[in-house]
This record gives structure tokens, C-alpha cells and sequence, in this order.
């Protein structure tokens, strides 16, 4: 079995090289390629990667090239984690739309926006390149903003499927908290990338126990404090938003927090350059402490349970998975790309039935679901209208000063990587 990474000089690679090293039995790769245009980055990534497959005794062969087409020739499942502009295109995304009093953030908002502009027309030509060389190769996003990429590539009719690893880490979460494995908590998990809420924990499957009402009684107040926002809140919901919930009901406070430190782009591109350090030492031959700090937690682990589940028929029976609505919320086109709980095999995910969604979530679940057909549009196509149409239909947005400002401050700080501007 042959995987390619595009995108394998990224910081996050020696998670992922982990996950295959410890998981082959699930997911026995013979070959990993790593892609990526950065030679430097490629040779320190690609040397910890084969060092961490040599510990753990794991004979897979590691290629590292910055040939795409070479790369992907051959490969059954090709890994998109790419980031066009690198953590510095990133900042731009963190701190402009400041500027108008808007939410600062790389996947959501303006930011998000302008992330999904520089990025849907390149991992298209990727995919592109993918069809003609295999076919059949299934390509997994993890790229940002995964519902806008994932609706992307689908349209495209591309075999492909969106990951976060969101859900996978609340999954562990509430099972430490709860005393149990893993695998016995299933989440009732319902929206769209970076906006779902959990309405119900269950233990054993889809129609085990639910066990979330004992998980805010016993355990409200951390499971608050992981999302910062107050525990009354989530007693009156009685469900567990996601943490990206919070740019939209604590907007005006996140605003004034990112207004005064540093952007987590910075952070980042801090962390960055202490795990390239270390990964050019060659005696470290497992991945660093400091990996967990600069996110994506369980991220191997959801790959390769998604890979193993779509080309071995193995795996989790059920995963969160970004995949076509096809009436699991009828309130939604059936080409929406929503983010729920999946049967996923080797013809690619079955979303399971939604119980009827509560309207105080359905409605903000319509409201993106737009602002990203309108994203998408404006990805392909192009054009300040385009640009302008979809910030305007943005809930963090939606006034036409708002929009105007923003969308001559995107293009302008974006200019390069978009062919129309």
C-alpha cells in the first residue's frame, strides 16, 4: 500500500509518521511518500520520519520528494494538509479583518475566507493530477477550511473525504472523563466543519446510553473551561458546542482578546521553529513533547483510521467524517457538505441518520452552509462581487461597510495567490 502526504514537510508530519508507525497492523503502509516544495523542511521531517519508523520496527520504505507527480503516481490514498501562504499568510488572516472589529481567525470569518481562496484552486489541481495518475486513489483533506475544500473536490467528483480531528479529540476527552475507552463513546456529532454541536455522548454505538447529561453534571465546569465559555451556557443548551463555537457566541469578547496579544500564526511560527530544530537532531527518533502544543491531537490516529476504513474495509465502524448531506438534514441541499457521524468503507461514508436538529442550531448551520456556497463560487470564479457577496452572507460579518472594507483588505493582502486579482 503506497500513501503520499502533499504537504510532508509540515510540522504536523511526525504525528501522522507516528500514528502509521504504531497503527500497521490496521494499516499495513509499504510505502509513505512525503511531498513538498521545501527542500529544507522535506530533509528534517522526512529524516525523523524514517527514524521513528526504524524504532518502532515499522519496514515501510519513507520517499521524500518535491516531485507531485511522482509523488502521487501509484498511490491508493493521497493526504492533503497544505497551507498556500504559508504561517505567514496566516498572520495576514489573524489580523486584518481586526481592523473592522471582525473575528481574526485562519478557517472562519474573512480570514477563513481568504484561506479558502488561496487554497481551493491549488488542491484542485492536485486532485486533478491525482484522477489522471490513479483514479480509484481516495484523497483525504485535512487542509483548512476542510468544508469549503472537502465541497470543493466533490463537486469536482472527486473521491474524497473531509477530516478534522475535532470530534476525535472530545471523543477522548469524555472517555478519560467518564472512565471508559474510546471506542465505547459515540458522539452524536451534527453541523459543518468547525461548527457542531455534540447533542448527545453515547456509550457502545449510536443507540447506547447517552451519558451527556451526567457529563455536564459531574464535569460542566472543565469541559467549560476547555471551550472558554460559562458553564450556565452549556447548562442551557445542554449540548457541547465546539470550541470554534465561541467566535460566534462570544464574538465581541474574542475580538477584544485578539486585539491585545499575539496572533496564534506567531505562536505557531515560533513552535515551528523549535520542532524543526529538534527534528534536526538525529538522535530524536520519536515525535516531541512539544507537538501536542501546536495542535492537531489525534490527527494520525483519525487518518488512519479513515484510510484503513476506506481501502481495507477496517477500522472504527463509525467516524466523523466531512462528506455530502444527501438528506441527512433536510433542511440543506443534498450537495452541502456536512460533518456527522458516518458508516465508512471502501465506497466512501454513509452519514447516519440526525435526529431532527434544534432550530437555535439549524438556523446558524443554514446560514454557513450559505456563506460557503457563496465561498466556493467566489473561489473558483473569482471577482470582488464574488468576494464581497460571500463576506456580506457571513454571520460574523453581515453588514455591506463591513463587507466593502474587508473585501478590498483581502484582496489586497492576498493579491499574489489569486490568478484574478
Amino acid at each position: 500500500m503506497k500513501l503520499t502526504v502533499v504537504g510532508g514537510g509540515s510540522t504536523y508530519t511526525p504525528e501522522l509518521v507516528d500514528g502509521f508507525a504504531r497503527l500497521r497492523d490496521t494499516l499495513p503502509v509499504e510505502e509513505l511518500v512525503l511531498v513538498d516544495p521545501d527542500a529544507e523542511r522535506l530533509e528534517l521531517v522526512g529524516g525523523l520520519a524514517r527514524r521513528i519508523f526504524a524504532k518502532q520496527g515499522h519496514g515501510g520504505r519513507i520517499v521524500t520528494t518535491a516531485d507531485l507527480d511522482a509523488g502521487i503516481d501509484g498511490a491508493d490514498a493521497v493526504l492533503l494538509q497544505l497551507r498556500v501562504g504559508g504561517q505567514a499568510a496566516r498572520r495576514q488572516d489573524e489580523t486584518w479583518p481586526l481592523e473592522c472589529g471582525c473575528v481574526g481567525q485562519e478557517t472562519t470569518g474573512a480570514g477563513g475566507l481568504a484561506k479558502a481562496l488561496r487554497t481551493v484552486p491549488v488542491v484542485l489541481d492536485i486532485a486533478e493530477r491525482v484522477r489522471r495518475s490513479n483514479p480509484r486513489a481516495w484523497i483525504i483533506d485535512f487542509t483548512n477550511p476542510v468544508g469549503i475544500v472537502t465541497r470543493a473536490l466533490l463537486h469536482a467528483g472527486h473521491r474524497a473525504v473531509g477530516l478534522c480531528n475535532v470530534a476525535i479529540g472530545l471523543q477522548r476527552k469524555f472517555a478519560d472523563r467518564l472512565g471508559v475507552t474510546p471506542q465505547d463513546v459515540h458522539l452524536a456529532h451534527v453541523g459543518l466543519n468547525h461548527l457542531t454541536w455534540e447533542t448527545a455522548v453515547r456509550l457502545g454505538g449510536p443507540e447506547g446510553e447517552n451519558v451527556l447529561p451526567k457529563l455536564l453534571a459531574e464535569h460542566g465546569d472543565a469541559i467549560a473551561d476547555d471551550l472558554r465559555l460559562p458553564r450556565a451556557l452549556l447548562d442551557r443548551l445542554g449540548v457541547v458546542p465546539s470550541y470554534y463555537l465561541r467566535y460566534f457566541y462570544a464574538h465581541d469578547e474574542v475580538v477584544r482578546e485578539l486585539r491585545t496579544k499575539p496572533s496564534r500564526a506567531e505562536e505557531v511560527a515560533r513552535m515551528e521553529r523549535e520542532l524543526l530544530a529538534m527534528y534536526g537532531d538525529p538522535a530524536l527518533d520519536e515525535k516531541p513533547a512539544l507537538l501536542a502544543k501546536r495542535g492537531g491531537a489525534y490527527y494520525s490516529e483519525a487518518a488512519v483510521d479513515l484510510a484503513a476504513a476506506l481501502l481495507r474495509g477496517r477500522g472504527s465502524p463509525y467516524q466523523v467524517v466531512n462528506t455530502l448531506n444527501k438528506g441527512t438534514l433536510p433542511f440543506l441541499a443534498d450537495d452541502a457538505v456536512i460533518e456527522v457521524q458516518a458508516a465508512v468503507g471502501p465506497a466512501g461514508p454513509a452519514p447516519l441518520p440526525v435526529p431532527e436538529v434544534d432550530p437555535l442550531y439549524a438556523g446558524l448551520i443554514a446560514n454557513v452552509t450559505a456563506y460557503e456556497e457563496l465561498a466556493l463560487e467566489a473561489a473558483l470564479r473569482g471577482g470582488r462581487d464574488r468576494v464581497f457577496r460571500a463576506l456580506l452572507a457571513h454571520p460574523l460579518i453581515g453588514q455591506y461597510e463591513y463587507a466593502e472594507t474587508l473585501t478590498d483588505r483581502l484582496i489586497a493582502h492576498n493579491r499574489e495567490h489569486l490568478a484574478w486579482a
